[in-house]
Protein backbone atom coordinates (compact mmCIF):
# COMPACT_ATOMS: atom_id res chain seq x y z
CA UNK A 1 0.00 0.00 0.00
CA UNK A 2 2.88 2.53 0.89
CA UNK A 3 4.17 1.57 -2.44
CA UNK A 4 1.46 2.34 -4.59
CA UNK A 5 0.97 5.77 -2.20
CA UNK A 6 4.36 7.32 -2.88
CA UNK A 7 4.17 5.95 -6.42
CA UNK A 8 0.85 7.81 -6.92
CA UNK A 9 2.37 11.36 -4.62
CA UNK A 10 5.72 10.86 -7.63
CA UNK A 11 4.07 10.72 -10.29
CA UNK A 12 1.50 13.61 -9.05
CA UNK A 13 5.14 15.53 -8.01
CA UNK A 14 6.77 15.06 -12.02
CA UNK A 15 3.54 17.43 -12.86
CA UNK A 16 3.23 19.62 -10.18
CA UNK A 17 4.24 23.15 -10.88
CA UNK A 18 7.32 23.99 -8.35
CA UNK A 19 6.01 25.77 -5.12
CA UNK A 20 8.83 26.13 -2.76
CA UNK A 21 11.65 28.95 -2.81
CA UNK A 22 15.01 26.96 -3.08
CA UNK A 23 16.52 26.75 0.22
CA UNK A 24 20.32 28.40 0.13
CA UNK A 25 22.75 27.53 2.45
CA UNK A 26 24.31 30.32 4.32
CA UNK A 27 28.02 30.51 3.96
CA UNK A 28 31.19 30.15 6.99
CA UNK A 29 34.60 31.69 5.72
CA UNK A 30 37.73 32.55 7.75
CA UNK A 31 40.67 30.91 9.66
CA UNK A 32 38.77 29.06 12.39
CA UNK A 33 35.28 27.51 11.26
CA UNK A 34 33.10 26.00 13.95
CA UNK A 35 31.01 23.23 12.87
CA UNK A 36 28.31 21.13 15.21
CA UNK A 37 26.95 18.06 14.28
CA UNK A 38 22.91 18.03 15.58
CA UNK A 39 19.70 16.57 15.45
CA UNK A 40 17.27 18.66 13.83
CA UNK A 41 13.14 18.60 12.32
CA UNK A 42 12.56 19.85 8.33
CA UNK A 43 9.51 20.63 6.66
CA UNK A 44 10.19 18.80 2.99
CA UNK A 45 6.18 18.33 2.75
CA UNK A 46 3.89 20.85 4.15
CA UNK A 47 2.04 21.14 7.66
CA UNK A 48 4.74 17.83 8.32
CA UNK A 49 7.79 17.78 10.52
CA UNK A 50 10.52 14.97 9.69
CA UNK A 51 13.14 14.07 11.65
CA UNK A 52 16.63 14.96 10.11
CA UNK A 53 20.19 15.84 11.21
CA UNK A 54 22.00 18.71 10.05
CA UNK A 55 25.43 20.88 10.13
CA UNK A 56 24.67 24.38 12.27
CA UNK A 57 20.95 23.57 11.52
CA UNK A 58 18.55 21.35 10.97
CA UNK A 59 19.54 20.17 7.79
CA UNK A 60 22.61 20.22 5.08
CA UNK A 61 24.85 22.43 6.55
CA UNK A 62 26.51 26.36 5.74
CA UNK A 63 28.81 26.27 2.41
CA UNK A 64 32.19 26.92 3.04
CA UNK A 65 34.25 29.63 1.35
CA UNK A 66 38.12 29.04 1.40
CA UNK A 67 40.94 30.56 -0.11
CA UNK A 68 44.05 28.42 -1.87
CA UNK A 69 46.97 28.97 0.27
CA UNK A 70 44.96 29.81 3.31
CA UNK A 71 45.26 27.98 6.80
CA UNK A 72 42.32 26.93 8.45
CA UNK A 73 41.40 25.37 11.94
CA UNK A 74 37.68 23.41 11.75
CA UNK A 75 36.07 23.01 14.93
CA UNK A 76 33.55 19.87 14.87
CA UNK A 77 31.52 19.20 17.38
CA UNK A 78 29.35 16.26 17.80
CA UNK A 79 26.25 16.54 19.38
CA UNK A 80 24.32 13.71 18.11
CA UNK A 81 24.09 10.35 19.84
CA UNK A 82 25.67 8.52 17.59
CA UNK A 83 29.60 8.44 16.63
CA UNK A 84 30.28 9.83 13.07
CA UNK A 85 33.07 11.29 11.18
CA UNK A 86 33.62 14.45 8.83
CA UNK A 87 35.15 13.69 5.52
CA UNK A 88 36.43 17.02 3.16
CA UNK A 89 35.51 15.19 0.12
CA UNK A 90 37.99 15.87 -2.97
CA UNK A 91 40.40 18.28 -0.55
CA UNK A 92 44.18 17.34 -0.70
CA UNK A 93 44.66 17.22 3.60
CA UNK A 94 46.86 14.76 6.03
CA UNK A 95 45.34 11.57 6.13
CA UNK A 96 44.78 12.58 9.89
CA UNK A 97 42.49 15.72 8.97
CA UNK A 98 40.94 13.99 5.86
CA UNK A 99 37.74 12.25 8.29
CA UNK A 100 37.82 8.92 7.45
CA UNK A 101 36.09 5.69 9.32
CA UNK A 102 39.89 6.03 11.46
CA UNK A 103 38.89 9.33 12.85
CA UNK A 104 35.92 9.48 14.39
CA UNK A 105 34.09 11.58 16.61
CA UNK A 106 32.15 10.14 20.08
CA UNK A 107 29.16 11.71 20.63
CA UNK A 108 29.63 15.02 22.91
CA UNK A 109 33.49 15.52 21.82
CA UNK A 110 35.25 17.91 19.49
CA UNK A 111 37.33 17.27 16.59
CA UNK A 112 39.86 19.81 15.23
CA UNK A 113 41.55 19.14 12.18
CA UNK A 114 43.76 21.81 10.81
CA UNK A 115 45.63 21.97 7.52
CA UNK A 116 46.59 24.49 4.52
CA UNK A 117 44.07 24.50 1.50
CA UNK A 118 46.02 23.63 -1.36
CA UNK A 119 43.22 22.86 -3.38
CA UNK A 120 42.07 24.65 -6.86
CA UNK A 121 39.47 26.54 -7.10
CA UNK A 122 36.45 23.89 -7.25
CA UNK A 123 33.62 22.96 -5.44
CA UNK A 124 34.07 19.89 -2.79
CA UNK A 125 31.52 19.04 -0.17
CA UNK A 126 32.07 17.63 3.27
CA UNK A 127 29.61 14.57 4.69
CA UNK A 128 29.93 11.70 7.59
CA UNK A 129 32.34 8.29 6.40
CA UNK A 130 31.49 6.60 9.51
CA UNK A 131 31.51 2.55 8.36
CA UNK A 132 28.30 1.23 7.96
CA UNK A 133 26.96 4.52 8.87
CA UNK A 134 27.84 6.56 6.10
CA UNK A 135 24.43 6.21 4.11
CA UNK A 136 22.68 7.03 7.30
CA UNK A 137 23.85 10.04 8.26
CA UNK A 138 24.08 11.35 4.41
CA UNK A 139 20.60 10.88 4.18
CA UNK A 140 18.81 12.14 7.39
CA UNK A 141 20.82 15.41 6.03
CA UNK A 142 24.89 15.93 7.11
CA UNK A 143 26.30 17.16 3.77
CA UNK A 144 27.65 20.68 2.57
CA UNK A 145 29.48 21.92 -0.16
CA UNK A 146 33.22 23.49 -0.07
CA UNK A 147 33.83 26.32 -2.39
CA UNK A 148 37.67 26.78 -2.64
CA UNK A 149 38.83 30.23 -4.41
CA UNK A 150 42.25 30.81 -5.90
CA UNK A 151 44.02 33.22 -8.40
CA UNK A 152 43.56 31.78 -11.89
CA UNK A 153 39.53 32.13 -11.09
CA UNK A 154 39.74 35.07 -9.85
CA UNK A 155 41.04 36.39 -13.05
CA UNK A 156 38.41 35.00 -15.07
CA UNK A 157 35.06 36.90 -15.86
CA UNK A 158 32.84 34.39 -13.89
CA UNK A 159 29.91 35.13 -11.84
CA UNK A 160 30.74 34.32 -8.36
CA UNK A 161 28.09 36.36 -6.00
CA UNK A 162 26.92 33.66 -4.23
CA UNK A 163 23.32 33.40 -4.25
CA UNK A 164 22.62 36.14 -6.14
CA UNK A 165 24.37 34.89 -9.74
CA UNK A 166 26.49 31.88 -8.41
CA UNK A 167 24.16 29.13 -7.03
CA UNK A 168 24.67 25.87 -5.03
CA UNK A 169 22.53 23.18 -5.84
CA UNK A 170 22.94 19.57 -3.72
CA UNK A 171 20.52 17.41 -5.56
CA UNK A 172 18.93 14.20 -3.96
CA UNK A 173 16.31 11.40 -3.81
CA UNK A 174 14.81 10.24 -0.60
CA UNK A 175 12.50 7.78 0.53
CA UNK A 176 9.67 8.41 2.95
CA UNK A 177 7.70 6.51 5.02
CA UNK A 178 3.47 7.15 5.75
CA UNK A 179 4.78 9.36 8.94
CA UNK A 180 7.16 11.36 6.26
CA UNK A 181 10.34 10.07 7.85
CA UNK A 182 13.54 9.51 6.13
CA UNK A 183 13.83 5.38 5.36
CA UNK A 184 17.48 5.72 4.81
CA UNK A 185 17.87 2.19 3.05
CA UNK A 186 15.30 2.35 0.41
CA UNK A 187 15.42 1.69 -3.56
CA UNK A 188 12.25 3.41 -3.64
CA UNK A 189 14.25 7.15 -3.76
CA UNK A 190 10.91 8.70 -5.47
CA UNK A 191 11.01 12.31 -3.88
CA UNK A 192 13.33 14.87 -5.47
CA UNK A 193 14.43 17.27 -3.72
CA UNK A 194 17.61 20.45 -4.32
CA UNK A 195 18.80 21.93 -0.73
CA UNK A 196 16.64 20.13 0.65
CA UNK A 197 13.61 21.49 -0.82
CA UNK A 198 11.14 19.43 -2.29
CA UNK A 199 9.52 20.90 -5.88
CA UNK A 200 11.62 23.60 -5.54
CA UNK A 201 11.79 27.12 -7.90
CA UNK A 202 14.87 29.42 -7.63
CA UNK A 203 14.47 33.12 -9.12
CA UNK A 204 17.63 33.51 -11.84
CA UNK A 205 18.86 36.76 -13.31
CA UNK A 206 18.12 37.62 -17.20
CA UNK A 207 22.31 36.79 -17.65
CA UNK A 208 24.68 34.61 -17.22
CA UNK A 209 24.67 32.10 -14.00
CA UNK A 210 26.58 29.97 -12.60
CA UNK A 211 25.35 26.75 -10.90
CA UNK A 212 27.40 24.12 -8.50
CA UNK A 213 25.89 21.02 -8.84
CA UNK A 214 26.97 18.16 -6.19
CA UNK A 215 25.24 14.96 -7.03
CA UNK A 216 24.44 14.01 -3.16
CA UNK A 217 22.07 10.82 -3.60
CA UNK A 218 23.03 7.77 -1.94
CA UNK A 219 22.56 5.57 -5.38
CA UNK A 220 20.79 7.98 -7.89
CA UNK A 221 22.57 9.08 -11.24
CA UNK A 222 21.08 12.30 -12.77
CA UNK A 223 21.13 13.10 -16.63
CA UNK A 224 21.19 16.94 -15.98
CA UNK A 225 19.72 18.99 -18.99
CA UNK A 226 17.38 21.99 -19.55
CA UNK A 227 14.10 21.90 -20.84
CA UNK A 228 14.06 22.81 -24.38
CA UNK A 229 17.39 20.95 -24.84
CA UNK A 230 18.94 24.76 -24.01
CA UNK A 231 22.61 24.66 -24.48
CA UNK A 232 24.52 25.42 -20.82
CA UNK A 233 28.33 25.17 -20.67
CA UNK A 234 30.73 22.69 -18.22
CA UNK A 235 33.39 24.97 -16.96
CA UNK A 236 34.73 22.75 -14.34
CA UNK A 237 34.39 19.37 -12.91
CA UNK A 238 35.42 17.53 -9.73
CA UNK A 239 38.96 19.11 -9.19
CA UNK A 240 38.56 22.19 -10.74
CA UNK A 241 38.30 24.22 -13.99
CA UNK A 242 38.70 22.77 -17.06
CA UNK A 243 40.91 24.36 -19.86
CA UNK A 244 37.86 25.12 -22.19
CA UNK A 245 33.86 26.11 -21.21
CA UNK A 246 32.11 23.18 -23.38
CA UNK A 247 28.51 23.46 -24.72
CA UNK A 248 26.71 20.65 -23.62
CA UNK A 249 22.70 19.81 -23.71
CA UNK A 250 23.31 16.70 -21.16
CA UNK A 251 25.41 15.79 -17.98
CA UNK A 252 25.82 12.87 -16.16
CA UNK A 253 26.71 12.90 -12.76
CA UNK A 254 27.22 9.93 -10.25
CA UNK A 255 26.93 9.89 -6.35
CA UNK A 256 29.61 12.15 -5.28
CA UNK A 257 30.60 13.95 -8.47
CA UNK A 258 30.25 17.60 -9.10
CA UNK A 259 30.17 20.11 -11.80
CA UNK A 260 30.26 23.62 -12.65
CA UNK A 261 28.21 25.02 -15.67
CA UNK A 262 27.08 28.60 -17.22
CA UNK A 263 23.52 29.38 -18.22
CA UNK A 264 23.19 32.25 -20.22
CA UNK A 265 19.91 33.80 -19.39
CA UNK A 266 20.56 36.98 -21.34
CA UNK A 267 17.48 37.05 -23.58
CA UNK A 268 14.83 35.08 -21.54
CA UNK A 269 13.67 37.47 -19.27
CA UNK A 270 10.35 36.69 -18.03
CA UNK A 271 10.60 33.20 -18.91
CA UNK A 272 10.44 29.93 -16.97
CA UNK A 273 12.47 26.65 -17.60
CA UNK A 274 13.61 23.43 -15.67
CA UNK A 275 17.03 22.03 -14.79
CA UNK A 276 15.95 18.18 -15.48
CA UNK A 277 16.76 14.95 -15.01
CA UNK A 278 16.23 12.80 -18.83
CA UNK A 279 16.76 9.66 -16.91
CA UNK A 280 14.90 8.23 -20.07
CA UNK A 281 18.47 8.22 -21.92
CA UNK A 282 20.32 6.18 -19.28
CA UNK A 283 21.65 3.22 -20.65
CA UNK A 284 20.92 0.08 -18.36
CA UNK A 285 23.33 -0.53 -15.68
CA UNK A 286 22.65 2.91 -13.91
CA UNK A 287 21.09 3.34 -10.95
CA UNK A 288 18.52 5.16 -12.46
CA UNK A 289 17.77 3.65 -15.61
CA UNK A 290 14.63 1.68 -16.20
CA UNK A 291 16.85 -1.40 -15.27
CA UNK A 292 19.89 -0.40 -12.74
CA UNK A 293 21.69 -3.74 -14.08
CA UNK A 294 23.05 -4.19 -17.43
CA UNK A 295 20.84 -7.14 -18.73
CA UNK A 296 16.91 -7.44 -18.72
CA UNK A 297 15.09 -9.50 -16.33
CA UNK A 298 17.44 -8.17 -13.16
CA UNK A 299 15.52 -6.45 -10.52
CA UNK A 300 17.00 -4.63 -7.46
CA UNK A 301 14.44 -4.98 -4.94
CA UNK A 302 12.39 -1.33 -4.45
CA UNK A 303 13.34 -0.42 -7.39
CA UNK A 304 10.28 -1.20 -9.86
CA UNK A 305 7.57 0.61 -9.58
CA UNK A 306 9.94 4.04 -8.90
CA UNK A 307 8.35 6.53 -11.60
CA UNK A 308 11.90 8.03 -11.63
CA UNK A 309 13.31 5.19 -13.18
CA UNK A 310 13.76 5.28 -16.85
CA UNK A 311 11.47 8.58 -16.92
CA UNK A 312 12.46 12.46 -17.01
CA UNK A 313 11.64 14.55 -14.12
CA UNK A 314 12.03 18.08 -13.40
CA UNK A 315 14.49 19.11 -10.62
CA UNK A 316 14.63 23.00 -10.30
CA UNK A 317 12.36 25.15 -11.84
CA UNK A 318 14.10 28.48 -12.96
CA UNK A 319 12.04 31.71 -13.31
CA UNK A 320 14.46 34.16 -14.93
CA UNK A 321 14.20 37.85 -13.61
CA UNK A 322 15.59 40.99 -14.29
CA UNK A 323 19.71 41.42 -14.68
CA UNK A 324 21.48 42.65 -11.83
CA UNK A 325 23.58 45.54 -11.54
CA UNK A 326 26.89 44.17 -13.07
CA UNK A 327 26.17 41.31 -14.89
CA UNK A 328 28.40 38.68 -16.47
CA UNK A 329 26.90 39.06 -19.96
CA UNK A 330 29.39 36.40 -21.63
CA UNK A 331 30.52 32.80 -21.36
CA UNK A 332 34.33 33.31 -21.79
CA UNK A 333 36.04 30.38 -24.02
CA UNK A 334 39.44 29.68 -22.76
CA UNK A 335 39.66 29.05 -18.44
CA UNK A 336 42.75 27.45 -16.75
CA UNK A 337 45.69 25.58 -18.45
CA UNK A 338 45.00 22.00 -17.00
CA UNK A 339 48.37 19.85 -17.45
CA UNK A 340 47.25 15.67 -17.39
CA UNK A 341 50.32 14.10 -15.36
CA UNK A 342 52.06 11.94 -17.96
CA UNK A 343 51.16 8.28 -18.11
CA UNK A 344 55.10 7.58 -19.33
CA UNK A 345 55.79 8.71 -15.24
CA UNK A 346 54.21 6.60 -13.68
CA UNK A 347 55.77 3.63 -11.52
CA UNK A 348 53.08 1.20 -11.31
CA UNK A 349 49.81 0.10 -12.40
CA UNK A 350 47.81 -1.13 -10.00
CA UNK A 351 44.40 -3.62 -11.10
CA UNK A 352 41.15 -3.09 -8.86
CA UNK A 353 38.50 -5.62 -10.29
CA UNK A 354 34.60 -4.98 -8.59
CA UNK A 355 32.70 -8.06 -8.66
CA UNK A 356 29.29 -8.93 -6.73
CA UNK A 357 29.07 -11.14 -3.99
CA UNK A 358 26.88 -13.79 -6.02
CA UNK A 359 26.98 -13.67 -9.63
CA UNK A 360 23.48 -14.88 -11.82
CA UNK A 361 20.69 -12.54 -12.37
CA UNK A 362 19.96 -11.52 -8.11
CA UNK A 363 22.95 -10.08 -8.17
CA UNK A 364 21.87 -6.65 -8.00
CA UNK A 365 20.54 -8.10 -4.26
CA UNK A 366 23.74 -8.42 -2.69
CA UNK A 367 27.10 -6.77 -1.92
CA UNK A 368 30.37 -5.87 -4.34
CA UNK A 369 33.45 -6.76 -3.66
CA UNK A 370 37.06 -4.91 -4.87
CA UNK A 371 39.38 -7.43 -5.51
CA UNK A 372 37.37 -10.61 -3.93
CA UNK A 373 37.23 -8.81 -0.49
CA UNK A 374 35.38 -6.59 1.93
CA UNK A 375 36.60 -3.93 3.54
CA UNK A 376 38.07 -4.92 6.83
CA UNK A 377 39.79 -1.90 9.10
CA UNK A 378 42.29 -3.66 10.66
CA UNK A 379 43.60 -4.49 6.58
CA UNK A 380 45.58 -1.99 4.71
CA UNK A 381 44.98 -2.84 1.43
CA UNK A 382 48.50 -0.91 -0.44
CA UNK A 383 50.83 0.81 0.47
CA UNK A 384 52.49 3.73 -1.38
CA UNK A 385 55.63 5.29 -1.37
CA UNK A 386 55.01 8.63 -1.33
CA UNK A 387 55.64 10.74 -4.02
CA UNK A 388 54.70 7.82 -6.35
CA UNK A 389 52.81 8.55 -9.82
CA UNK A 390 50.35 5.56 -10.33
CA UNK A 391 48.04 4.39 -12.25
CA UNK A 392 44.74 2.68 -11.36
CA UNK A 393 43.13 0.39 -13.52
CA UNK A 394 39.22 -0.03 -13.11
CA UNK A 395 37.72 -3.51 -14.03
CA UNK A 396 33.91 -3.51 -13.42
CA UNK A 397 33.20 -7.47 -13.86
CA UNK A 398 29.52 -6.46 -12.18
CA UNK A 399 25.82 -5.83 -13.59
CA UNK A 400 25.62 -2.03 -12.01
CA UNK A 401 27.86 0.75 -12.97
CA UNK A 402 30.40 1.76 -9.56
CA UNK A 403 30.98 5.99 -8.56
CA UNK A 404 34.46 4.93 -7.73
CA UNK A 405 36.31 7.64 -5.29
CA UNK A 406 39.75 7.98 -4.08
CA UNK A 407 40.67 10.07 -1.28
CA UNK A 408 43.95 12.20 -0.50
CA UNK A 409 44.11 12.85 -4.70
CA UNK A 410 42.54 14.30 -7.60
CA UNK A 411 43.11 11.97 -11.15
CA UNK A 412 43.00 12.21 -14.65
CA UNK A 413 41.07 9.85 -16.60
CA UNK A 414 43.49 8.21 -19.09
CA UNK A 415 41.11 6.09 -21.16
CA UNK A 416 37.53 4.34 -20.84
CA UNK A 417 37.94 0.84 -22.38
CA UNK A 418 40.72 2.19 -24.35
CA UNK A 419 39.10 4.94 -25.69
CA UNK A 420 40.35 8.73 -24.42
CA UNK A 421 37.72 10.13 -22.09
CA UNK A 422 34.94 12.70 -22.89
CA UNK A 423 36.54 16.43 -23.27
CA UNK A 424 34.17 17.58 -19.92
CA UNK A 425 36.35 13.89 -18.39
CA UNK A 426 39.93 15.19 -18.65
CA UNK A 427 39.79 17.73 -15.71
CA UNK A 428 40.71 16.99 -12.53
CA UNK A 429 38.95 14.38 -10.90
CA UNK A 430 37.92 12.43 -7.60
CA UNK A 431 34.91 10.40 -8.93
CA UNK A 432 34.39 8.44 -12.34
CA UNK A 433 31.34 5.95 -12.70
CA UNK A 434 32.59 2.67 -14.48
CA UNK A 435 29.87 1.16 -16.25
CA UNK A 436 29.48 -2.65 -16.43
CA UNK A 437 31.85 -4.62 -17.92
CA UNK A 438 34.04 -1.44 -18.58
CA UNK A 439 37.79 -0.78 -17.47
CA UNK A 440 39.21 2.63 -16.62
CA UNK A 441 42.18 3.73 -16.58
CA UNK A 442 43.22 6.85 -14.06
CA UNK A 443 46.86 8.62 -13.08
CA UNK A 444 47.60 10.41 -10.04
CA UNK A 445 50.62 10.68 -7.87
CA UNK A 446 50.35 11.02 -4.38
CA UNK A 447 52.32 13.89 -2.72
CA UNK A 448 52.91 16.01 -0.16
CA UNK A 449 51.35 13.98 3.43
CA UNK A 450 52.66 10.43 4.99
CA UNK A 451 51.05 8.69 7.77
CA UNK A 452 52.29 4.85 8.57
CA UNK A 453 49.35 4.77 11.23
CA UNK A 454 46.52 6.43 9.52
CA UNK A 455 44.95 5.13 6.12
CA UNK A 456 43.17 6.72 3.24
CA UNK A 457 40.24 5.47 1.49
CA UNK A 458 39.00 4.57 -1.85
CA UNK A 459 35.36 3.10 -2.69
CA UNK A 460 32.26 3.05 -4.31
CA UNK A 461 30.25 6.36 -3.55
CA UNK A 462 27.01 4.50 -3.78
CA UNK A 463 26.77 4.62 -0.27
CA UNK A 464 24.81 1.48 0.16
CA UNK A 465 27.40 -0.56 -1.19
CA UNK A 466 30.38 1.35 0.79
CA UNK A 467 28.40 0.61 3.65
CA UNK A 468 28.06 -3.31 2.95
CA UNK A 469 32.26 -3.34 2.47
CA UNK A 470 32.69 -2.35 -1.21
CA UNK A 471 35.81 -0.21 0.05
CA UNK A 472 39.66 -0.46 0.18
CA UNK A 473 42.59 1.59 2.23
CA UNK A 474 45.73 2.59 1.99
CA UNK A 475 48.78 3.76 3.92
CA UNK A 476 51.43 6.58 2.16
CA UNK A 477 54.37 6.03 3.29
CA UNK A 478 57.81 6.99 3.51
CA UNK A 479 59.52 3.03 2.93
CA UNK A 480 62.62 3.99 1.51
CA UNK A 481 63.58 6.78 4.05
CA UNK A 482 64.63 3.99 6.88
CA UNK A 483 67.10 3.24 9.17
CA UNK A 484 70.61 1.45 9.09
CA UNK A 485 69.98 -2.67 10.24
CA UNK A 486 71.86 -1.86 13.57
CA UNK A 487 69.77 0.68 14.50
CA UNK A 488 66.79 0.52 16.87
CA UNK A 489 68.08 -3.04 18.38
CA UNK A 490 66.74 -5.03 15.39
CA UNK A 491 68.59 -7.49 13.70
CA UNK A 492 67.56 -8.59 10.08
CA UNK A 493 70.24 -11.28 8.32
CA UNK A 494 71.45 -12.87 6.11
CA UNK A 495 70.54 -9.59 4.34
CA UNK A 496 71.09 -9.78 1.01
CA UNK A 497 69.62 -13.04 0.95
CA UNK A 498 66.70 -15.44 -0.04
CA UNK A 499 64.53 -18.30 0.33
CA UNK A 500 64.32 -16.95 4.41
CA UNK A 501 65.55 -14.43 7.35
CA UNK A 502 65.83 -14.09 10.76
CA UNK A 503 64.54 -11.57 12.79
CA UNK A 504 65.95 -10.62 16.35
CA UNK A 505 64.92 -8.11 18.58
CA UNK A 506 67.41 -7.10 21.69
CA UNK A 507 67.32 -4.75 24.74
CA UNK A 508 63.90 -4.03 25.24
CA UNK A 509 62.02 -4.35 21.90
CA UNK A 510 59.41 -6.82 20.84
CA UNK A 511 57.70 -7.58 17.79
CA UNK A 512 54.50 -8.61 17.06
CA UNK A 513 54.19 -8.38 13.72
CA UNK A 514 56.23 -7.73 10.13
CA UNK A 515 55.11 -7.23 6.82
CA UNK A 516 57.45 -7.16 3.23
CA UNK A 517 56.79 -4.57 0.99
CA UNK A 518 57.77 -3.86 -2.27
CA UNK A 519 58.76 -0.81 -3.79
CA UNK A 520 55.66 0.03 -5.33
CA UNK A 521 54.32 -0.12 -1.69
CA UNK A 522 52.39 -3.64 -2.07
CA UNK A 523 52.33 -5.69 0.88
CA UNK A 524 53.81 -9.12 -0.49
CA UNK A 525 54.26 -11.18 2.57
CA UNK A 526 52.59 -10.30 6.05
CA UNK A 527 53.50 -12.71 9.45
CA UNK A 528 52.00 -12.00 12.55
CA UNK A 529 53.54 -14.98 14.27
CA UNK A 530 56.91 -16.19 14.94
CA UNK A 531 58.94 -19.34 16.00
CA UNK A 532 61.68 -19.37 18.48
CA UNK A 533 64.23 -18.88 15.58
CA UNK A 534 62.58 -15.46 14.49
CA UNK A 535 63.13 -16.88 11.29
CA UNK A 536 60.72 -15.57 8.48
CA UNK A 537 60.16 -17.19 5.23
CA UNK A 538 59.97 -15.41 1.25
CA UNK A 539 60.43 -18.47 -1.15
CA UNK A 540 59.18 -17.05 -3.81
CA UNK A 541 59.89 -13.24 -3.67
CA UNK A 542 61.66 -11.91 -7.11
CA UNK A 543 64.96 -10.32 -6.46
CA UNK A 544 65.43 -6.52 -5.19
CA UNK A 545 64.86 -4.28 -2.93
CA UNK A 546 62.56 -4.40 0.03
CA UNK A 547 61.34 -2.91 3.10
CA UNK A 548 60.69 -4.79 5.81
CA UNK A 549 58.09 -2.95 8.41
CA UNK A 550 58.02 -4.12 12.00
CA UNK A 551 55.40 -3.74 14.48
CA UNK A 552 58.11 -3.22 17.34
CA UNK A 553 57.38 -2.00 21.40
CA UNK A 554 54.34 0.04 19.88
CA UNK A 555 55.68 1.72 16.92
CA UNK A 556 56.79 0.79 13.29
CA UNK A 557 60.27 0.35 12.84
CA UNK A 558 61.35 0.10 8.77
CA UNK A 559 64.39 -2.11 7.40
CA UNK A 560 66.00 -2.63 4.14
CA UNK A 561 66.32 -6.36 2.81
CA UNK A 562 67.91 -7.32 -0.46
CA UNK A 563 66.55 -10.73 -2.10
CA UNK A 564 69.26 -12.27 -4.21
Amino acid sequence: MKTLFIGILSLFYITLPAQNPLLIPPVLSGDSIQLTLQYGTHSFFSGVSSSTMGVNGDILGPTLVLKKGDFVNMFVDNQLNDTTTIHWHGMHVAPENDGGPHTTIAPGSLWNPSFTVMDKAATYWYHPHLHTKTNEHVSKGIAGLIIVKDDEEAALDLPRSYGVDDFPLVVQTKDFDANKEIIVHSNNDDIVMVNATVNPYLDVPAQVVRFRILNGSSQRSFNFGLSNDLPFYQIASDGGLLSQSLQMTRLLLAPGERAEILVDFGAMNGQSIYLKSYASELPNGVYGAANPGMMSGMTLNGYDPNPLNGSDFDILQLNITAATGDPVGSIPGNLVPVTPIDENTAVITRQLTFSPERMGPNQLNGNFLINSVFFDMDVINYEIPLDNTEIWELRNQSAISHPFHIHDVQFYILSRDGVAPALNERGRKDVVMVAPQETVRFIAKFEDFANPDVPYMYHCHLLTHEDKGMMGQFLVTRPLSVESVADEGILIYPNPGSGSFIVKAEGRNRFTGLEVIDQSGKIVRSFAEFDESGRIHITGLTPGLYIIRIHASGKYIHKKLIVI
